[in-house]
């Protein structure tokens, strides 16, 4: 039995993310933390993983605990890119630790991590790409950590077929939130929408278009378990971004 504990566990994420533990077959809930609780209840005699939805600076800060050495922990970053993974792989290397184990996801959904996979592949054939992201306007950040990522990999995959960053149009016919390699990303926020992400890919004449729907939170909880399984194992000791990692692709 993998124990867990959830720290953020009355929030929109953690809620599903009690349920999600309490229901399945082979997780216990431990701890069930929120604001004002004390993250050093949790202990490695006592719990074998815990899960949370931090920032990465807070993620960094949580692994130099030494009351909680040895413990593999994971969370849900809303914006991720290598400049503030730097904190945690730092903390790791500075204080490493048997057995500890950290594990960020950009995205738990399975069809955004597959959506980000196609978009790996597709990114040498087209020219010119964009991303548009659409949330719910309570969202914290814009753009999300998952179009930021889904950005940096669609660079990564043209750099290692040996091309250059896009070419940024002169005059983009919408102001994207951010640029990344070329990359447009753009965000959009209404009422209705929970998370969802196009990725456009173009050429002369053609278009391809990626596109990922999370209807509700609950589409998260497999990924999120998924996670859990894994990092339990102690097969991925440090630090590990993305649910890719996890998945036979």
């Amino acid at each position: 039995m993998i124990k867990v504990s959830v720290v953020g566990a009355k929030g929109r994420m953690g809620s599903h993310v009690v349920d999600a533990v309490n229901a399945a077959a082979d997780t216990e809930l431990a701890l069930a933390l929120d604001a004002g609780d004390d993250p050093a209840a949790i202990t490695p005699r006592k719990h074998r993983r815990r899960g949370g939805i931090h920032r990465a600076e807070r993620v960094a800060g949580q692994c130099a605990r030494p009351r909680q050495a040895g413990r593999r922990r994971g969370g849900r970053h809303h914006r991720l890119d290598r400049r503030e993974a730097r904190p945690v792989r730092a903390t790791l290397a500075a204080a490493p630790r048997e057995g500890q184990s950290v594990f960020i996801a950009p995205n738990f959904a399975i069809s955004a991590v597959l959506a980000d996979h196609f978009a790996k592949v597709a990114a040498p054939y087209f020219e010119s790409a964009e991303v548009i992201e659409l949330h719910h306007p309570t969202k914290v950040d814009a753009p999300s950590g998952t179009a930021f990522h889904t950005a940096q990999g669609i660079a990564e995959a043209r750099k290692a077929a040996g091309l250059g960053p896009f070419r940024t149009p002169p005059k983009p016919t919408a102001v994207p939130e951010a640029v990344v390699d070329g990359i447009h990303v753009h965000a959009v926020r209404l009422r209705g929408l929970n998370a969802h992400e196009e990725v456009l890919f173009g050429n002369s004449g053609e278009q391809l278009t990626i596109r990922a729907d999370s209807f509700d939170r609950i589409s998260f909880m497999p990924g999120v378990l998924l996670a859990v399984r894994k990092v339990s194992t102690g097969t991925y000791p440090g630090l590990t971004v993305g649910l890719d990692h996890f998945l036979d692709l």
